[in-house]
């Protein structure tokens, strides 16, 4: 579903992302770690348009990222860590526009709205001004808004920011759901519980490269013996290859 291939994005001298190849299967929920800076968030927006390559290639299903933007961001869902939404708006109706721009038909809409809605407890809220949501609430309506078209793809930075205990359960519910329903989700996210929890795969980047990717299983025996969950395999990775150029353990698909 995810095809990346030898991607770089530079500022200037500062390489921010450096050649990175990553393959994400058709419903797999594949989560992208790192520590602040090493360039999550700025291959989360190559790969849903919003910034552009400076070499490399990112295909979403069969559409290029750069050929066939339109194409490729209609089969996508983006849910950014902090969302910008229009204050002066309803829920309802931010739904209702955001359905307009994927050429949803009225009733189609409808149906969907409500759908979520009730999916993500929006009831009280859905006619209130989206300058009165709390920041939950906006993640919320987000969601809701990156999932009204059914995209095959939802590209997920930080969805636990903001949540309370019973938001964050039905999320991290919902994105189980959807992926056995075939939806493919790639999520940057500092909880590392919550990545091991939900994950069917994981890559580990470090200043721009990918130091480690694998199943859960995979990462804790290639940290060592004695590695307790995806904390200590995280932990281990980073600080180890802090002693090379660089370090690419890679082991594929299994």
């Amino acid at each position: 579903m995810i095809s990346i291939k030898n991607l770089s994005r530079s500022y200037g001298r500062f390489d921010a992302v450096k050649n990175i190849s990553l393959e994400v299967k058709k419903g797999q929920i594949f989560s992208f770690l790192g520590m602040n800076g090493a360039g999550k968030t700025t291959t989360i927006r190559m790969l849903v348009g919003i910034l552009k390559p400076s070499s490399g290639s990112i295909k979403i299903g069969e559409y290029d990222i750069i050929k066939d933007i339109r194409k490729a961001k209609a089969i996508t869902g983006y849910i950014p860590d902090r969302a910008q939404l229009y204050g002066k708006l309803t829920g309802r109706e931010l739904l209702y526009f955001t359905s307009e721009l994927y050429d949803i038909n009225f009733k189609q809409a409808n149906f969907k709205i409500d759908q979520l809605i009730e999916e993500y407890d929006l009831q009280e809220w859905e006619n209130e001004l989206i300058e009165n949501y709390s920041h939950g609430l906006r993640q919320r309506l987000a969601t809701c808004a990156a999932l009204i078209h059914s995209p095959e793809l939802l590209v997920i930075d930080e969805p636990m920011v903001g949540l309370d205990p019973q938001g964050a359960k039905t999320f991290k519910e919902s994105l189980k759901k959807y992926a056995k329903q075939g939806t493919t989700i790639f999520l940057s996210t500092h909880s590392l519980p919550v990545a091991e929890e939900i994950s069917d795969k994981i890559a580990i980047i470090k200043k721009g490269i990918i130091i480690a990717e694998g199943t859960i299983d995979e990462l804790k025996s290639s940290a060592g013996e004695g590695t307790k969950d995806l904390e200590d395999a995280f932990l281990q990775i980073a600080i180890s290859s802090a002693k090379l150029p660089q370090v690419e353990l890679d082991f594929g698909d299994k």
